[in-house]
């Protein structure tokens, strides 16, 4: 394997994914894409324009108009809709609660995965790799990946985190909302959010964050070295 090594994480909401793939590029001196933020983007974008975001065809039109911009350093990630950075307004409960219907578009996951490819090519070609994370990274995205991880947690831990990343004390509610979107993704039609069949399942419930990233960490040179 060479130095660019390419890693893909998938795994439900809530289950430390941003944060274990930030602290495990930044590590290791890898770039990073979060590809949840770019269906957040699109999402947003599609809400702000007025379009009905359960009218697939009119969500279709619009994707394929609209700029998606991300910056793929792990310590200062960015994410822009025709130059304008909605790293905010992406976590708004409005982006959250039509990212789902919105990811299901076809059109729309065509037009992002291509994006997604894009930046990992970049990746290669600069000799630095990439950690890519999402919910069909190593089933659809990159289905070549030196590394596959899925990451998971208990339900209720999934939920706590959600809810303390998003200062609500709606446990409860956070936990029905998470269990109700991996149902959505999971069973649709496009890309819907599954384990690769060799990929690395990483049951994150009792870990700490740092020992979660030192895992990972542990797993790509483990990778790497299979390949000196």
């Amino acid at each position: 394997m060479p130095h660019c090594v390419i890693v893909a994480v998938d795994g439900p909401a809530g289950s430390g994914k941003s944060s274990v793939c930030r602290g495990t590029a930044a590590a290791l001196g890898l770039r990073y894409l979060d590809t949840g933020a770019m269906y957040r983007a699109m999402t947003c974008a599609v809400i702000d324009a007025g379009i009905d975001t359960s009218d697939a065809d009119a969500v279709a039109a619009f994707a394929g108009t609209t700029a998606i911009t991300s910056g793929t350093d792990p310590l200062a990630p960015t994410i822009a809709v025709n130059g304008v950075d909605v790293a905010g307004p992406i976590r708004s409960e409005s982006v959250t609660g039509a990212v789902s219907p919105v990811s299901a578009v076809p059109a729309v996951r065509e037009r992002l995965v291509a994006l997604q490819r894009d930046h990992v090519a970049l990746a290669r070609e600069a000799g630095v790799g990439i950690v890519v994370e999402g919910r069909d990274i190593g089933t659809v995205v990159l289905p070549d990946a030196d590394l596959k991880v899925y990451l998971t947690a208990d339900p209720a831990v999934r939920a706590a985190r959600r809810a303390a990343e998003t200062g609500t004390r709606a446990v409860a509610a956070t936990e029905a909302a998470l269990k109700a979107r991996d149902a959505y993704d999971s069973s649709r039609t496009a890309s819907p959010l599954t384990q690769a069949d060799d990929a690395v399942v990483v049951d994150t419930t009792e870990m700490t964050l740092q020992q979660v990233i030192d895992h990972v960490c542990d797993l790509v040179n483990e990778r790497r070295e299979q390949h000196v």
